[in-house]
């Protein structure tokens, strides 16, 4: 079984937990594509003059508009209008679960698969960088860490993953842990 087939068979085959309205709703995708024969993870990294999120390494994805249909749209628009994937070129191969921000957003993860070596076209003002970080860097067990943090008198774990100079961690990496986890099996461990 190709990874394609794997990851749309494992998001199929579990039942995805919604969360209740209530935040803004809002979207991401975790685009997948080879590039070079092996696959990939698409990341960004926001400029520093944005008013949200400056600086942060995040997903593709945004706030979902009033005229977006769903938040597949969201996440596929978003994705567009920031690194220049053309909805057409995405195939969808299914969603995660809804995560809270601690910035009051109501979080929908799709993971989509990419033609191979996309050509991405950055919008420099939102993106500064694209940061593609090979699949098989991500399941190494030696890059990943959790720590305890305190918010709102609550005790939650914050995930983090190295790759070179970057860290990804917060919310992008919660969303790429249960990723990996529900593909791969609970290899990068809590």
């Amino acid at each position: 079984m190709d990874l394609r087939e794997r990851i749309k068979a494992a998001l199929a085959g579990r039942e995805r937990i919604a969360m209740p309205p209530g935040p803004v709703p809002a979207a991401v995708l975790l685009p997948i594509y080879l590039k070079e024969g092996s696959c990939h993870v698409l990341f960004t990294k926001r400029t520093e003059h944005l008013h949200h999120h400056r600086g942060e390494i995040s997903f593709p994805g945004g706030v979902r508009h009033p005229e977006d249909r769903d938040t597949l749209e969201t996440a596929l628009r978003e994705s567009r209008e920031e690194v220049g994937i053309a909805p057409a070129d995405v195939e969808v191969l299914g969603a995660l679960d809804d995560f809270y921000s601690i910035h009051n957003y109501l979080v929908t993860p799709f993971v989509g698969f990419l033609p191979s070596d996309p050509l991405f076209r950055i919008n420099a003002g939102e993106i500064e960088r694209l940061i593609e970080v090979p699949l098989s860097h991500l399941l190494r067990p030696e890059i990943f860490r959790a720590e305890d943090w305190s918010w709102k008198g609550r005790t939650h774990p914050v995930y983090f993953y190295s790759y070179h100079d970057d860290e990804i961690w917060g919310l992008t990496a919660a969303i790429l842990k249960q990723f990996l986890d529900i593909v791969f099996g609970e290899r990068t461990g809590e």
